[in-house]
């Protein structure tokens, strides 16, 4: 298997090398960015380890080149810095890195890396066609946004935008989940939606031209599509688009008005229940289990109480015969009584 590396200094080149070389993969490395790019678009390499400060391009450029390019989008990167702060992960990962490792590796945080990522991604990349995800697809009038996308992986609670983030593209989900959050001026979390396979989201910013009013996290590990944003501007545009995004916000308004009125208004047993229900129907439970999977923070979030409430709430629930819950979620057992009970 090979993997490529750019490292401007000649001596930590060498040593990375010879690790990688230890642990059974070959290396194709080179001091400059440019190099190595082209390298990449014949050689196809299997993992990109690059480091943040090049002498023609820093890593970042070589990022952004290499997600533009159709042959390498998918290839896991992984960016090395000089700094192991917060800010510097949080830059790799909003510029689409897999990972960030500070300088100098150290050699099992470095090997560990690599093997997590490779895993993570033949295992996304096979996960499409071993449970028909590759089958889901949006039609009609809205089909040509995706159309010859690139495939991009995104692993689990990876942050996709952040509130006040500049909206740049248009988000489709080939697999896994999203969910969208704003937070209060106390650091509350609200969970405002989910978003399942086959779901568009991050248009309302777009639309409204105005920066994310709430943050997308991926809830499990993803496979997007990105429309950049001016194509879907244009596209949006057209008649039979426009009609059915408004649909879409329509529906996501409804919903939203809904939870504000279960929290306002609803005692918690109601307020519980609708949110598993709403959960149930949005296609928030698996499809062999039945069982809805959610975290019981996020389920917290979604009602708007304290997670040690709602673990109250749901095991009154489990012993009414409501609900069964295991390691794989929440399974509900009677949805009809949890739908008309007047609490």
């Amino acid at each position: 298997m090979q993997l490529l590396l750019l490292h401007p200094h000649e001596e930590q080149r060498r040593a990375i090398t010879s690790l990688l070389c230890l642990a059974g993969y070959e290396v194709v490395s080179f001091g400059e960015g440019y190099p190595g790019m082209e390298s990449a678009k014949h050689r196809q390499p299997a993992l990109v380890l690059c480091a943040t400060e090049l002498p023609d391009v820093d890593g970042y450029g070589v990022l952004h080149l290499f997600r533009c390019t159709a042959s390498l989008a998918a290839t896991p990167f992984i960016l090395l810095g000089p700094t192991a702060t917060w800010t510097a992960m949080r830059r790799a990962m909003e510029a689409g890195a897999d990972d960030y490792l500070c300088l100098p590796v150290v050699a099992g945080e470095l090997l560990q890396a690599i093997v997590g990522r490779l895993t993570r991604f033949h295992r996304l990349a096979a996960e499409p066609t071993a449970t028909g995800h590759a089958a889901v697809s949006v039609g009609g009038s809205l089909a040509s946004l995706v159309t010859d996308r690139t495939p991009h992986l995104v692993t689990r609670r990876h942050s996709i935008y952040r509130e006040g983030d500049e909206p740049k593209r248009l988000y489709f989900i080939q697999s896994g989940r999203i969910k969208t959050s704003k937070t209060t001026s106390f650091g509350k979390e609200l969970i405002t939606s989910f978003y399942q396979p086959g779901e568009f989201f991050g248009y309302k910013a777009l639309l409204e031209q105005a920066c994310y009013h709430e943050s997308a996290v991926a809830i499990e590990d993803c496979v997007l599509f990105y429309i950049p944003a001016a194509d879907f501007l244009q596209r949006v545009r057209l008649p039979e688009v426009s009609q059915q995004f408004i649909r879409l916000l329509a529906g996501r308004k409804r919903a939203r008005e809904q939870q504000l009125l279960d929290m306002a208004y609803q005692p918690l047993r109601r307020r519980v229940a609708n949110a598993l229900l709403g959960l149930h129907h949005q296609g928030g439970a698996d499809e062999a289990t039945s069982c809805i999977r959610v975290s019981r923070e996020d389920l917290a979030a979604v009602v708007g109480i304290a997670p040690e409430s709602l673990s109250r709430t749901l095991s009154e629930f489990r012993q009414d015969g409501l609900l069964a819950i295991s390691s794989q979620g929440i399974r509900l057992l009677q949805p009809e009584y949890l739908r008309q009970a007047d609490w």
